[in-house]
């Protein structure tokens, strides 16, 4: 499926060295303004080469709209359309020698699965497998971001949580998540921010990758949100960013850290309640949601991502015709794919949100 979301729905096109990326988003209300400088920037902030810390393909990324929205900006209630042009592509830097023996699959990705499912050789850049695709979720996310700040006063905000070994230490809320993208590597914490910066620094130098893990927090969402069984938050929202290329794992509160607790130990006790029937929890270590449902705390989650698949390395392969090669695959690839990850997450987690707000009427 190429679609996402159910009352807000985004279907999403384009292959990495195609004409161009994009996106048709359906659902949004009619006669909500949307800052279109405002979705350039955040696009800005996971474009290629937006970083010297990501991959050195320069892409302006520059949305071109199509539909859905009045001069002003204001939405029409039809879908809005988008296309974002591939400027950059350069396949010849992905070309892989074909001969009698094949082309040699990418050990990690999406090559050899692509190959046994629809029978199609590795694609330059990955095709439709990868991180490029992205972009449209980016554009639709920071959409529905805008939407949910101004009508409901929901804020989402991811950052790196983690890079290889190097970590944020303590608890997010000592840190200042609103700063989180003045980082060069869009970590809260500036000395640890420059401590990766200078990590992935030598990992490009030893022609290697890295994994990553991306927090995420949102405030300001109502109790209530959710249902029991199927629809519980954190499924839905582990739904959204494992589509995300490369991620690997989804942790909600404090996630994994609970199965070595004991309960009287990560008790979120409830203090007190107010005549609107808000609660003071003492704690949040399950993330803001019971029994799938908001509790109206914080939502807290991470995602963990895996090393970008294509190094500058040798390694033993096989080819489309199954012979064993030992190939050293050339192209530019980010040193840790979780950084330009970062505005994904976030993206997925502001549509998941206001395609269920949208849902319940506003």
């Amino acid at each position: 499926m190429n679609s996402f979301g159910r009352h807000l729905r985004l279907t999403s096109f384009g292959e990495s060295h195609g004409a161009a990326m994009g996106g048709i988003l359906d659902g949004m209300p009619a006669g909500f303004w949307i800052d279109r400088e405002a979705v350039q920037h955040f696009v800005n902030l996971r474009r290629p080469g937006y970083s010297r810390s990501t991959t050195k393909r320069r892409e302006p990324d520059e949305v071109v709209w199509l539909s859905g929205l009045t001069d002003e900006g204001r939405t029409l209630g039809s879908p809005i359309a988008f296309v974002i042009q591939n400027r950059d592509a350069r396949s010849q830097d992905y070309a892989t020698v074909t001969s009698e023996l094949g082309k040699p699959f990418r050990a990690n990705h999406a090559d050899l699965t692509y190959w046994l499912k629809y029978g199609l050789e590795p694609q330059p850049g990955g095709g439709r497998s990868s991180g490029r695709e992205t972009v449209a979720r980016v554009v639709a996310g920071a959409i529905a971001q805008q939407w949910l700040e101004q009508l409901r006063g929901v804020t989402v905000q991811a950052f790196i949580q983690q890079v290889g070994t190097l970590s944020l230490s303590g608890d997010y809320t000592t840190y200042p998540l609103e700063h989180t993208y003045d980082r060069l590597c869009y970590c809260p914490d500036e000395t640890l921010d420059e401590e990766i910066a200078a990590y992935l620094t030598k990992v490009q130098d030893d022609r290697d990758s890295v994994g990553g893990v991306v927090g995420c927090v949102v405030c300001g969402l109502p109790a209530g949100l959710g249902d029991p069984v199927f629809d519980r938050i954190p499924a839905l929202l582990s739904y959204a960013v494992m589509s995300i290329p490369g991620s690997r794992a989804f942790a909600f509160g404090d996630g994994f850290d609970l199965a070595g607790q004991r309960g009287s130990a990560v008790l979120d006790e409830l203090l007190a309640m107010s005549d609107t029937d808000e609660v003071t929890f003492g704690s949040n270590h399950n993330g803001g949601a019971l029994g799938g449902i908001t509790t109206g705390q914080d939502l807290v989650m991470e995602v963990a991502f895996k090393p970008t698949p294509t190094i500058a390395r040798p390694q033993h392969t096989l080819t489309t015709e199954g012979a064993s090669v030992t190939h050293t695959f050339t192209g530019r690839h980010d040193p840790c794919i979780a950084l330009r990850a970062v505005p994904v997450v976030q993206s997925m987690v502001a549509l998941t949100l206001a395609d269920l707000l949208i849902a319940v009427g506003d």
